[in-house]
Protein backbone atom coordinates (compact mmCIF):
# COMPACT_ATOMS: atom_id res chain seq x y z
CA UNK A 1 0.00 0.00 0.00
CA UNK A 2 1.37 3.01 -1.20
CA UNK A 3 1.72 5.41 2.36
CA UNK A 4 1.31 9.42 2.43
CA UNK A 5 4.48 9.67 3.92
CA UNK A 6 5.70 7.59 1.34
CA UNK A 7 4.25 10.43 -1.23
CA UNK A 8 5.36 13.31 1.21
CA UNK A 9 9.08 11.59 1.17
CA UNK A 10 9.21 11.64 -2.55
CA UNK A 11 7.74 14.64 -3.59
CA UNK A 12 10.11 16.58 -1.12
CA UNK A 13 12.88 14.99 -2.94
CA UNK A 14 11.67 15.92 -6.47
CA UNK A 15 11.31 19.97 -5.01
CA UNK A 16 14.51 19.70 -3.19
CA UNK A 17 16.63 23.04 -4.29
CA UNK A 18 13.64 25.20 -5.22
CA UNK A 19 11.18 27.24 -3.08
CA UNK A 20 8.16 24.91 -3.68
CA UNK A 21 6.76 22.83 -0.90
CA UNK A 22 4.36 20.01 0.36
CA UNK A 23 1.25 21.32 1.73
CA UNK A 24 -0.92 18.19 1.73
CA UNK A 25 -1.21 14.86 0.51
CA UNK A 26 -4.60 12.92 0.62
CA UNK A 27 -4.71 9.37 -0.36
CA UNK A 28 -8.27 7.82 -1.25
CA UNK A 29 -10.09 4.50 -2.34
CA UNK A 30 -8.35 2.86 -4.63
CA UNK A 31 -5.23 4.33 -4.68
CA UNK A 32 -6.39 8.04 -5.93
CA UNK A 33 -3.73 10.21 -4.42
CA UNK A 34 -3.91 13.85 -4.47
CA UNK A 35 -0.74 15.68 -3.74
CA UNK A 36 -0.95 19.93 -3.43
CA UNK A 37 2.20 22.02 -3.71
CA UNK A 38 2.75 25.88 -2.70
CA UNK A 39 5.45 27.73 -3.22
CA UNK A 40 7.26 30.81 -1.84
CA UNK A 41 6.67 32.46 -5.17
CA UNK A 42 4.25 30.23 -7.29
CA UNK A 43 3.71 26.60 -8.97
CA UNK A 44 3.09 26.05 -12.40
CA UNK A 45 1.69 23.57 -14.78
CA UNK A 46 5.42 22.52 -15.43
CA UNK A 47 6.53 22.31 -12.09
CA UNK A 48 3.42 20.05 -11.37
CA UNK A 49 4.11 17.92 -14.17
CA UNK A 50 7.81 17.64 -13.09
CA UNK A 51 7.02 16.34 -9.39
CA UNK A 52 4.34 13.56 -10.93
CA UNK A 53 7.38 12.57 -13.59
CA UNK A 54 9.70 11.97 -10.59
CA UNK A 55 7.14 10.19 -8.34
CA UNK A 56 5.73 8.02 -11.21
CA UNK A 57 9.29 7.15 -11.73
CA UNK A 58 10.20 6.11 -8.37
CA UNK A 59 6.95 4.06 -7.51
CA UNK A 60 6.49 0.76 -9.50
CA UNK A 61 2.55 0.54 -10.76
CA UNK A 62 3.19 -3.52 -11.37
CA UNK A 63 3.59 -3.90 -7.80
CA UNK A 64 0.50 -1.29 -6.93
CA UNK A 65 -1.43 0.31 -9.57
CA UNK A 66 -2.71 4.14 -8.70
CA UNK A 67 -3.76 7.24 -9.79
CA UNK A 68 -1.82 10.37 -9.44
CA UNK A 69 -2.59 13.71 -9.32
CA UNK A 70 -0.46 16.99 -8.67
CA UNK A 71 -1.48 20.40 -8.39
CA UNK A 72 -1.17 24.08 -6.63
CA UNK A 73 -2.67 24.87 -3.44
CA UNK A 74 -5.96 26.30 -4.30
CA UNK A 75 -6.86 29.87 -3.69
CA UNK A 76 -9.94 29.12 -2.14
CA UNK A 77 -8.64 26.20 0.02
CA UNK A 78 -7.29 26.93 3.72
CA UNK A 79 -3.75 27.72 4.56
CA UNK A 80 -2.66 24.49 5.97
CA UNK A 81 1.46 25.24 6.46
CA UNK A 82 2.62 28.28 8.44
CA UNK A 83 4.78 28.69 5.61
CA UNK A 84 2.21 29.60 3.30
CA UNK A 85 1.52 32.66 5.45
CA UNK A 86 3.82 34.66 3.92
CA UNK A 87 2.57 35.43 0.74
CA UNK A 88 -0.23 37.14 2.51
CA UNK A 89 1.54 39.54 4.92
CA UNK A 90 -0.34 43.07 4.34
CA UNK A 91 -4.07 40.97 2.75
CA UNK A 92 -7.18 40.01 3.53
CA UNK A 93 -7.59 36.53 5.38
CA UNK A 94 -10.66 34.52 6.68
CA UNK A 95 -10.12 33.56 9.85
CA UNK A 96 -12.64 30.86 11.82
CA UNK A 97 -11.98 30.28 15.63
CA UNK A 98 -12.00 27.22 17.58
CA UNK A 99 -16.19 28.22 18.51
CA UNK A 100 -16.70 28.76 14.50
CA UNK A 101 -16.66 32.61 14.68
CA UNK A 102 -15.60 33.96 11.42
CA UNK A 103 -14.00 37.47 10.76
CA UNK A 104 -11.84 39.29 8.29
CA UNK A 105 -8.09 40.50 8.86
CA UNK A 106 -5.64 41.68 7.50
CA UNK A 107 -2.30 39.72 8.45
CA UNK A 108 0.51 42.32 9.83
CA UNK A 109 3.25 39.27 10.87
CA UNK A 110 3.20 35.75 12.13
CA UNK A 111 5.65 33.53 13.75
CA UNK A 112 4.89 29.39 14.54
CA UNK A 113 3.03 30.50 17.07
CA UNK A 114 0.75 33.58 16.66
CA UNK A 115 0.23 36.07 14.17
CA UNK A 116 -0.23 39.70 14.15
CA UNK A 117 -3.47 41.42 12.44
CA UNK A 118 -5.63 43.65 12.09
CA UNK A 119 -9.31 43.14 11.90
CA UNK A 120 -11.00 44.51 9.17
CA UNK A 121 -14.77 45.41 9.54
CA UNK A 122 -16.74 46.31 6.19
CA UNK A 123 -18.92 49.25 6.03
CA UNK A 124 -21.75 49.80 3.15
CA UNK A 125 -22.00 53.13 1.98
CA UNK A 126 -24.46 52.69 -0.92
CA UNK A 127 -23.60 50.93 -3.50
CA UNK A 128 -19.73 50.83 -2.27
CA UNK A 129 -18.24 48.62 0.31
CA UNK A 130 -14.99 50.16 2.11
CA UNK A 131 -12.74 48.07 4.23
CA UNK A 132 -11.61 49.71 8.08
CA UNK A 133 -8.77 48.09 9.55
CA UNK A 134 -8.52 48.37 13.42
CA UNK A 135 -5.49 48.17 15.52
CA UNK A 136 -3.80 44.96 15.65
CA UNK A 137 -4.14 42.73 17.64
CA UNK A 138 -2.24 39.28 18.58
CA UNK A 139 -4.00 35.56 17.41
CA UNK A 140 -2.70 32.69 18.99
CA UNK A 141 -2.53 29.80 16.32
CA UNK A 142 -3.32 27.00 18.61
CA UNK A 143 -6.99 29.26 18.87
CA UNK A 144 -8.04 29.17 15.29
CA UNK A 145 -9.53 26.57 13.63
CA UNK A 146 -9.10 27.48 9.62
CA UNK A 147 -7.79 30.59 8.04
CA UNK A 148 -8.49 31.08 4.25
CA UNK A 149 -7.54 33.75 2.14
CA UNK A 150 -10.12 36.54 1.23
CA UNK A 151 -11.15 36.17 -2.09
CA UNK A 152 -12.46 40.09 -3.79
CA UNK A 153 -14.47 40.03 -7.08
Amino acid sequence: MITKEQIISLAEEALQGTDRYVVNVLIHKGNVIELFLDADSSVTIDHCVEVSDFINEHLDREVEDYELSVSSAGIDEPLLKVRQYQKYIGKDLVITDKEGVKKMYRLVSFNDAEMTAEEAEQKKYGKLTKVIYHDAKTLNLNEIKEIRPYIKF
